[in-house]
């Protein structure tokens, strides 16, 4: 009877903490412009402190291939550089860098810190990245991530980089629709994370195509390889 009483203790709990929606004291789940003080329109840049530039050249742009496209001092520092790479898609990462060696040991982040960076790979091209990773030296892990497919790794200072990948093709303006319409179906399906399922779900109720990519299997996670 115990042991009956526990798994419905646990079944209660893994539908709360499914039910994003379930506490009135949380935020909604919404794609819809929220009321607010101002209204941004994207992504303009993000910008980080690095060690030295050889090295962040070495890996933002002959490793992960973006291009270099601006370089000037730190204007709030001339005597660092400010590197600007463009992600793939005309959005910009930036780093001020100077000549400190670099660390390439796991990152602790805090409170206000970055995580890790994410950055999108081609459906087609992520098999031909994994090996072009090996082939560096790069050492990565593979993961199914529910609404996604994903490489890990680490950069030249140890920050976690996220190479992600879609399961399903997503146009680029209805991103957010397609995951708050996801959101609603896992959460109705008393799911703990958003699935193929939903995805295509989603996709279908907004009368999007379902077209889903070749991806290969991987474990459910997150963990940068040894």
């Amino acid at each position: 009877m115990e042991t009956d009483q526990t798994d419905q203790t646990n079944r209660t709990d893994r539908t709360d903490r499914a039910d994003g929606n379930q506490d009135s004291e949380r935020a909604p789940i919404d794609a819809a412009r929220p009321e607010s003080t101002i209204s941004t329109i994207g992504t303009d840049h993000v910008t980080l402190i690095g060690s030295n530039e050889a090295d962040t050249i070495s890996f933002y742009r002959d490793v992960l291939g973006m291009s270099l496209v601006c370089r000037q001092p730190n204007l709030d520092d001339p005597s660092s550089t400010h590197l600007f790479f463009d992600t793939g898609d005309g959005r910009i990462i930036t780093f001020f860098v100077g000549d400190q060696p670099s660390r390439d040991g796991p990152q602790r982040p805090g409170v206000g810190a970055v995580h890790h960076l994410a950055f999108r790979l081609h459906p087609e091209e992520f098999e031909e990245s994994k090996e072009s990773l090996r082939e560096a030296g790069h050492r990565f892990s593979e993961f199914d991530r529910g609404a996604f497919h994903s490489l890990y790794t680490r950069d030249h200072n140890g920050l976690t980089i996220e190479l992600a990948t879609d399961k399903y093709a997503i146009p680029d303006d209805r991103r957010g629709d397609v995951l708050a319409a996801a959101h609603h179906h896992r959460v109705e399906a008393g799911a703990e994370y958003v699935d193929d399922e939903h995805l295509k779900a989603a996709l279908e109720g907004l009368d999007l195509p379902v077209e889903r990519y070749d991806l290969p299997d991987a474990a459910t996670g997150a963990s940068v390889g040894d």
